[in-house]
Order: structure tokens, then C-alpha cells, then sequence
């Protein structure tokens, strides 16, 4: 019975998380939904930037500490390790749907591009940018990632076993595609408003720092992350790369 319970808890977790996030890439591009990233001010500006600073501030402080092992191993305590994963993911995805939920508009534009080509190109890009990110997801184990793969192998009785050590192919030109998707998708946009910088550079913000602190733990926990950071680019991908050792992440 505790198998099955667990193994419906990733499993509901991991819905939620999907629908939050594409919703998620839908406000961020002002796509379908309403109210969305760009929505006309309607509120004050000191008091809109201050409750979406601080909705930040709660994503960053909960997706940071979480992700650190100390914590991890504290939470163990009270919980079931195969659902450590998934709860991590449970509380990242309802701060995120608090962030889209509660986003306060801004106003202001800063550019906007009015030709339709223009336009259609910009949004490839935007699509491109997440898709990437997805499909960074899957070239590492995007199950184990998002805790599914915790809680199957304990619903059957086998022991949870670490991920290899490697580097499928978009990490070899950049150590952390997934950011790198997030972030053209952040920032491709055909209108650009005072929200829409204020999100993008704050979340850009937070992905360098969040950065810094996973390497640091993955070069702990990884002995050799170390080279691997010597020959592939943390970001910006480099045209061509030899790189034959192997690595994987789990972004947080």
C-alpha cells in the first residue's frame, strides 16, 4: 500500500508540474491565456514591483535551498527518500503557479515589433528556446529529474541507483542547456515590457546564481565535474568541441 500511495504522490506531482510549467511558457509568451506576462498595468508600480519581487524571492529561496544535499538529507527524515524528488518538484511547481497567478503588470514598452514575419520568427525562436530546454530534460533521464524514476523503481522493489556520469550531446557544448533553452525563451520576445525585463532579468539572475551553487555541489559530488567545467562552456556554446568525457546533471 505505501508503494502504491507513493508511486500516485510522483506521479500526481509530476502532473502538476507539467501543466503548471507549460502553462507557465504560455503567460510567459502571451499565448492563449489571460492575464499573461505583458497584460496592461493595472495596478501601481511600486506596489506591483514589490509583490512580484517578492514572489521571485520565494521561488529562488525555496528552489535553492531544497536542491542542497544538507537539506535533502533533512528532509529524508520526515519523509520517504524515493519521495524527496517529487516533493521538491510539488513545492517548485506551486511557487511557480503562485508567481504566474499572482503577477502583478508593470506596464511600459520597451520594444515591439510590429512586422508579422518578424513576429513569427522571434516566437520560432521563443518555441525553440523551450523545446530545447525539453529536450535537454530527456537526454539526461528527465524521469529521474522530476522524481518519476525515484518512485517506480521503488513501487517494484529495486534500489534507486545514481545516474552515469555523461554527456549526450547538447552537453557537450554547454554544461547547462536547460538554462540556456529557458533563457531564449525568457527573452525572445516580439513585445518587451517593463514586466516582461523586470521577469526575464531576475530570472537570469537567479539561473547564474543557482548555477554557481549546483556546480558546486556537482564537483563534490562528481569528482570528474571538474574537467568536464575546464572543457565545456557554462552557457554560451562554443562552435566546435572535443569532449569525449560524460556527465549528468540534475538541474535545480
Amino acid at each position: 500500500m505505501k508503494k502504491s500511495l507513493i508511486l500516485l504522490y510522483g506521479i500526481i506531482t509530476y502532473t502538476i508540474f507539467f501543466v503548471v510549467f507549460n502553462y507557465t511558457i504560455l503567460f510567459i509568451g502571451n499565448i492563449i491565456v489571460t492575464p499573461s506576462l505583458d497584460t496592461v498595468a493595472n495596478t501601481n508600480l511600486v506596489t506591483a514591483l514589490t509583490i512580484n519581487l517578492g514572489l521571485l524571492t520565494i521561488f529562488a529561496l525555496q528552489h535553492s535551498i531544497m536542491a542542497r544535499p544538507a537539506f535533502k538529507r533533512l528532509l529524508t527524515r520526515a519523509i520517504p527518500k524515493p519521495a524527496e524528488r517529487s516533493t521538491f518538484v510539488l513545492l517548485s511547481s506551486i511557487c511557480l503557479a503562485a508567481v504566474v497567478y499572482f503577477w502583478q503588470p508593470l506596464g511600459g514598452v520597451i520594444w515591439q515589433v510590429n512586422d508579422p514575419l518578424t513576429i513569427g520568427l522571434i516566437y520560432g525562436v521563443f518555441f525553440i528556446g523551450w523545446a530545447t530546454l525539453f529536450l535537454a530534460s530527456f537526454q539526461i533521464n528527465h524521469f529521474d529529474l522530476f522524481g518519476l524514476r525515484q518512485v517506480w523503481l521503488y513501487f517494484q522493489g529495486k534500489p534507486y541507483t545514481t545516474l552515469p556520469f555523461k554527456t549526450p550531446w547538447l552537453y557537450r557544448y554547454t554544461r547547462h542547456p536547460l538554462y540556456v533553452g529557458m533563457m531564449i525563451g525568457m527573452w525572445a520576445a516580439p513585445t518587451m515590457t517593463i514586466t516582461h525585463l523586470v521577469f526575464s532579468l531576475a530570472c537570469t539572475g537567479y539561473i547564474f546564481i543557482g548555477t554557481k551553487l549546483e556546480e558546486s555541489d556537482l564537483e563534490k559530488a562528481l569528482p570528474e565535474y571538474h574537467d568536464y567545467k575546464k572543457c565545456v562552456p557554462m552557457f554560451m556554446p562554443r562552435i566546435t568541441i572535443s569532449n569525449k568525457q560524460k556527465v549528468t546533471t540534475q538541474e535545480a
